[in-house]
């Protein structure tokens, strides 16, 4: 076995390197010199040296970068003229890609560090050993990690070439490592990746803008705060950046965590930062404007972009009158010269006057424009219809139309939607369709390869096809090349122009499907609301059907829709039907929902009718809306006053409800009619009406009454006495004037009106006693009744003996019967 030894000047040493056996059989090589060496023969062993560092480059593995590595030391200490040796190495390692290359390859990027720590020790610097061929070896190994999206070992290799003075923005383009550094949701490797290049503050900007389009708020705010270490002073542009990233993932309070933090750590932040608080925050208009003080009080000076955000918060407020002030304001900066209006602004203001119907203020601010020589957009166009189709004046809308055209602004789609729109809102159904037609007929389409050249060279430009000669229609006295393409909602605007046609509307369907469109929930319900026109209820349904079939699944205004087209069928069973079935897939009714249900009936004919009414009341209540209660008490209070036929005096009574109490909530009334409702007949019959008014009282008392007559015609007895919890007040206390006033019209409702027993009684509580189910006979009231008072309490109660109302139930069911006998 050889051996590859060095002499050195001063003394020697050996290196006993034994190749391994497999590499020679493999590769029929091996050390090619194991004679001594010494500098006075380096002319001839500078080719020895080529040939051992070629060995060690050609083969790969990390044992072999070790050995290498040694060998490098022992040259540079023997005394071998560094120039020389740099060149060895220089030539040898851009040669050496299979080793390097297999080693990076492996991830080894500590062994390929560790080579060149010993090079830049020894007092080569890396960087300029690695140039030309193995410098592009490098690079050519760093997009190949880039590809394989290894990012931290791509981010490890390159904070160890960086360490070496390497160029690293060089190697592989920034934004492709940030991409995947985003794509892998790392804000760790981007935030490392960053700190290795010159210009890491713009870095750490894109990398918090990427994760905010990616909505990984969370890393843009990591990444955030990372660049705020690194950084010696403030970047505004990082905070602008981070803001805006807030708003993208629509955290509105981080965005103003983070400005108070600026204004904590006494820094006053650019116009550019505020500017992006403010369009960030403008759907809150009180914090914009806030936002808009404070920067006038440091000093800041606004810019055109503030003033249109400003309009823009006015806009979403409808805050007619501020935007009115701020256009007067700017007007006045621009006629200083300190200002230019932009065409945003007047875009912007158009639109809020065209939201409030100030259509002619809105044709001013038109003319302010043109005056100022600042031509208006296809958005001011749009703003400027849109006034007056909301205004209703169509003509108008159509003049503006042929006025944009004129003007050579071509309208979108969305703009062309609007006028169409406006027809449709004013009843004006043959109109959207000409214009329909028309839109159609003049849009841009290309040419096909068959037509004549003479047709070719007649178009203004070649690829356009002819476009139909001036037409008449809704006023348009000219043709133009249109770039419109309907979309679902154009055609969901005209199936409402084909009032009843449903099948005008069902074409409609079957055209927007021939041009790739497909019909939408919106498409559905409007199909679905024809039906209700028509009373077809069967329609209806089996639309709700199809669409589950075509892989759109129903939502709330769908649902809503068909139990509109119910109710107003008078098919009430299937509009609950619906809405349990709503339910049953977890779409939650909305406020038409409920108001649709709660106003189904006129009046109440049954319990099981009255159960399920109260039922949506107070699923609604639960959802959080506010409902109308005035409407629902008055059928409950019909329903109840059924239990005494052919008394006027008591409709006067309740009627005089309606003109005292019409504006308070019922609520509380309604609550607890359902509540004794809810109870099936019960062993014992516990009516309480403590809290409310005596007519009130009265609604309840009678709604329990009336559930015992229709339960004890389904063979339901009556098993005990009623009893009536009116209230409690202490011993020797003088009782509540209310509870006075709802005792009396109880008793006088029970004895007078319905002939029943009446007993009034006190159950008298001691002190520290808990009442129990039994004293107050319901065990929905026990426990929830305790004194800890000192003086003994009365508990006012009326009873309706068991007997009276047996007797009661069978005159009742007599002149019931009589009744359909005669």
């Amino acid at each position: 076995m050889r051996e590859f030894v060095i002499v050195v000047s001063s003394s020697s040493s050996s290196i006993s390197t034994p190749p391994n056996p497999s590499h020679h059989h493999h590769h029929h090589r091996h050390f090619r010199s194991s004679s001594k060496f010494s500098p006075s023969n380096l002319p001839s062993r500078s080719s020895a040296v080529r040939s051992d560092l070629r060995h060690f480059a050609d083969f790969a593995g990390d044992a072999k970068l070790r050995d290498l590595s040694v060998v490098v030391e022992s040259l540079a200490v023997s005394g071998v003229d560094a120039s020389r040796l740099r060149s060895a190495l220089r030539a040898e390692l851009a040669s050496a890609e299979k080793g390097i290359s297999a080693v990076l390859r492996d991830g080894k990027v500590r062994s390929f560090a560790r080579l060149l720590g010993k090079l830049d020790e020894l007092g080569f610097p890396p960087v300029e050993i690695f140039d030309g061929w193995a410098l592009e070896l490098i690079r050519r190994e760093c997009r190949r990690i880039l590809r394989c999206e290894q990012v931290e070992e791509l981010v490890e290799l390159f904070e160890v070439l960086s360490g070496y003075g390497f160029s690293i923005k060089e190697l592989v383009k920034p934004s492709d490592v940030i991409k995947i550094c985003v794509e892998k949701r790392n804000p760790k490797m981007a935030i490392r990746y960053a700190c290795t290049l010159p210009h890491a503050h713009i870095i750490f900007c894109d990398a918090v803008y990427e994760f905010g389009k990616k909505g990984d708020l969370v890393s843009a705010l990591i990444a955030h705060e990372a660049s705020k270490k690194n950084s010696t002073s403030t970047n505004m542009y990082l905070y602008r950046t981070i803001i805006d990233v807030c708003g993208r993932c629509h955290d509105y309070q981080k965005s103003r965590y983070i400005y108070e933090d600026l204004l904590n750590e006494k820094v006053t932040p650019n116009v550019y930062v505020f500017n992006s608080l403010m369009n960030v925050n403008a759907h809150d208009f009180s914090y914009t404007l806030n936002v808009y003080k404070d920067m006038q009080n440091l000093g800041v000076q606004a810019d055109m972009a503030s003033y249109n955000i400003l309009l823009k918060a006015c806009c979403l407020a409808g805050r007619v009158d501020l935007a009115q002030d701020i256009y007067k304001e700017v007007q006045h900066l621009e006629s200083t010269g300190l200002l230019k209006l932009d065409v945003f602004t007047y875009s912007t203001i158009v639109k809020v006057l065209a939201d409030a119907k100030l259509w002619q203020m809105a044709l001013k601010v038109k003319e302010d424009m043109l005056s100022a020589g600042v031509n208006p957009n296809t958005v001011t166009w749009s703003s400027l219809i849109s006034a007056c189709a909301n205004a209703g004046i169509v003509d108008k809308a159509v003049q503006l139309f042929e006025e944009m055209l004129l003007a050579g602004c071509k309208p979108n789609t969305q703009c062309c939607n609007i006028l169409l729109h406006a027809c449709v809102e004013a009843c004006q159904y043959d109109r959207a369709f000409r214009l329909f037609e028309f839109l159609k007929r003049n849009r841009v389409q290309e040419t096909s390869e068959e037509d004549g050249r003479g047709d070719r060279d007649s178009n203004q430009s070649a690829g356009v096809t002819s476009i139909s000669q001036s037409s008449t229609l809704c006023g348009l006295n000219f043709a133009r090349e249109l770039p419109f393409t309907p979309t679902t909602t154009t055609y969901n605007i005209l199936m409402k122009a084909c009032g009843s046609d449903y099948y005008h509307a069902k074409a409609l369907i079957e055209e927007m499907e021939a041009v790739g469109l497909s019909p939408n929930q919106i498409t559905w319900s409007i199909l679905i609301d024809i039906c209700g026109d028509l009373g077809n209820v069967e329609g209806a349904l089996q639309i709700l059907k199809t669409m589950r079939a075509t892989g759109i699944e129903p939502d709330v205004v769908a649902y809503t829709t068909v139990i509109k087209v119910c109710v107003e069928s008078k098919d009430l069973k299937q509009a609950f039907e619906l809405f349990a079935e709503m339910k049953r897939y977890q779409i939650q009714p909305n406020l038409v929902t409920y108001n649709t249900l709660l106003r189904a009936r006129n009046r109440y004919g049954s319990l099981q009718e009255v159960k399920q009414c109260l039922a949506v009341y107070q699923d609604m209540r639960r959802a959080g809306y506010n409902s109308n209660d005035y409407y629902l008490k008055q059928l409950i209070e019909e329903w109840c006053e059924g239990v005494i036929q052919g008394n006027n005096q008591n409709r006067e009574e309740s009627s005089s409800f309606n003109k005292t109490d019409k504006k308070r909530p019922q609520s509380l009334l309604l609550e607890k009619v359902a509540e004794h409702l809810e109870k099936h007949i019960a062993e014992t019959l516990t009516v309480d009406v403590q809290g409310l008014k005596k007519v009130e009282a009265r609604i309840v008392v009678l709604a329990v009454l009336r559930m015992v007559k229709e339960n004890y015609t389904m063979g339901y007895l009556v098993k005990d006495d009623m009893l009536i919890i009116i209230g409690a007040c202490k011993v020797d206390a003088v009782p509540d004037e209310q509870e006075l006033e709802v005792k009396d019209a109880i008793t006088k409702l029970l004895k007078d009106e319905l002939g029943l027993e009446v007993l009034s009684t006190g159950l008298k509580i001691e002190p520290n006693r808990q009442v129990d189910s039994d004293s107050l006979g319901s065990s929905d009231f026990s426990g929830e009744m305790k004194y800890s008072t000192r003086r003994p309490v009365v508990i006012q109660r009326l009873k309706v003996t068991k007997e009276s109302l047996q007797h009661w139930l069978q005159r009742k069911i007599s002149l019931l019967r009589n009744h359909y006998t005669t």
